[in-house]
């Protein structure tokens, strides 16, 4: 029998079940899609109670099939998302869901008990977000719950309690502690005093190579202690690149992380949408994000709207080296696009379009704004003196070839590379547990690397 791993990888839309071999290989995998239900103020939740059959049923499926030798099993899941349970370890609520909109003004009082908004959010490196810093989603169930909360004696991040699902142990661990929760004082690298003032107490957080003996099945497994999805991303680039380098991960959202800038977040940055998480290695990683799929997204419909374009003729655009030149030539300063990103307009309609001769001038233009867009996000997270020479992009506009040009070339001193590993999130939620069975014989991921 095959030798494997299962990892549950559950987002907010897709909820998917990994086989990993001892060459981390996927050879096997599922995808499930659940309806949303309601909470009892009648706002969009995941439904836990069909995710929670979900993992058992599966879980007893893998563990009874005689094809894999199954070793042990990790979970990976979207943060900000907390369950409460009661004396017994039942279940108490919803998995509220962490764009659940609050009263204008509820935390205002806790913030200046904290030295005002700006001094908490810098000290636990999470700008105020709302139902998106977790540890106030548990200040929000206390003051909108009461009698509920009173019941409360565990409170565990998403991926622990998938993981508790399965041994039954209440447990917390760095990565879903330092991700915008509001919970973790980086200062002192600490639980933030707020949570004991206000009676509310934590597990202690362990490492992510923790593992626990569990049986499904009449099968002895190895269960880990679940991760963040963010932190899990990182982990198969720790594993196979030796050198500093810059995770940049694109979709409707890029999402920039350095883990090896451990400087303090500053109030300065934080006004400019950057945080910190915490590794694996339970250190900072330093992050910036930029809205940049949905910035392209809504400026290329206004283009194709011009053009008279009613398909995705972007994607057959080849960069043109003509018109390359003549925006690298003029430089950031003379964008067309974006001239005043501070109005927070993601839709650019100051641009006049006629001036531009064609279709691909006009998406040349914007893409390469959009790329100095992006580069201001990423230097936001990169100290000096400039020690990051690797670059890694991955999602979908690792798969555009004009941004990548673009971006190689403005960062011309550097590396800069694609990455096509499938299901990262996964892989590195994997890589955790063997690393800790096999600790003489480890697999390094394929990165899928390709130089520009």
């Amino acid at each position: 029998m095959k030798e494997t791993i299962a990892v549950f990888d559950v987002g907010k839309t897709n909820k998917k079940i990994f086989l990993f071999d001892k060459q981390l290989n996927i050879i096997e995998s599922k995808e499930e899609k659940f309806k949303t239900v309601t909470d009892e103020d009648g706002y969009e939740c995941d439904d836990i109670e069909k995710i929670e059959q979900w993992v058992a049923s599966s879980l007893d499926e893998l563990a009874g099939n005689d094809k894999y030798d199954l070793k042990a099993v990790n979970f990976t899941t979207y943060g900000a998302s907390l369950v409460y349970l009661d004396e017994k370890g039942k279940r108490l609520a919803p998995v509220y869901n962490y764009l659940k909109p609050l009263p204008e003004g509820f935390f205002d009082n806790f913030y200046d008990n904290y030295g005002g908004v700006e001094e908490f959010s810098r000290i636990t490196a999470s700008p105020a977000m709302g139902m998106l810093n977790s540890g106030l989603q548990i200040l929000w169930l206390k003051r909108t719950r009461p009698e509920l909360f009173r019941r409360v004696r565990h409170i565990l991040h998403f991926p622990n309690y998938l993981s508790y699902l399965l041994t039954g142990k209440c447990l917390s661990e760095y990565t879903s502690i330092g991700c915008h929760t509001a919970m973790w004082d980086f200062d002192n690298m600490r639980y933030h005093p707020w949570l004991k003032d206000e009676g509310i107490y934590l597990e202690k957080p362990l490492p992510n190579d923790y593992l626990m003996d569990v049986s499904v099945n009449n099968r002895r497994l190895k269960a880990g202690t679940g991760i963040h999805d963010s932190s899990s991303s990182l982990v198969p680039y720790f594993s196979g690149i030796s050198e500093n380098f810059i995770l940049i991960s694109t979709g409707t959202w890029c999402i920039n992380m350095n883990p090896f800038n451990h400087e303090p977040l500053t109030r300065e940055k934080l006004r400019s949408d950057c945080l910190a998480y915490l590794s694996i290695n339970q250190k900072p990683v330093k992050s910036s994000r930029l809205f940049m799929g949905h910035i392209h997204d809504v400026n290329l419909e206004r283009i194709n709207e011009h053009f008279g374009i009613k398909d995705d003729r972007y994607k057959r655009i080849s960069p043109d080296p003509g018109l390359m030149n003549v925006r690298l030539s003029s430089g950031p300063a003379n964008r067309q696009f974006f001239r005043n990103p501070e109005s927070g307009r993601y839709l650019d309609d100051s641009v006049d379009l006629s001036s531009f001769s064609s279709y691909e001038e006009a998406y040349h233009h914007m893409v390469f704004d959009l790329t100095e867009l992006c580069i201001e996000s990423i230097n936001l997270i990169i100290p000096e003196p400039r020690r990051i020479q690797n670059f890694y992009v991955t999602g979908g506009f690792a798969k555009n070839n004009i941004f990548m040009s673009y971006l190689s070339s403005r960062l011309s001193g550097d590396n800069v590379y694609t990455s096509e590993v499938d299901n990262a999130t996964a892989l590195g939620a994997a890589l955790i547990l063997w690393r800790k069975l096999e600790k003489g014989d480890q697999s390094l991921p394929d990165l899928g690397l390709i130089s520009w």
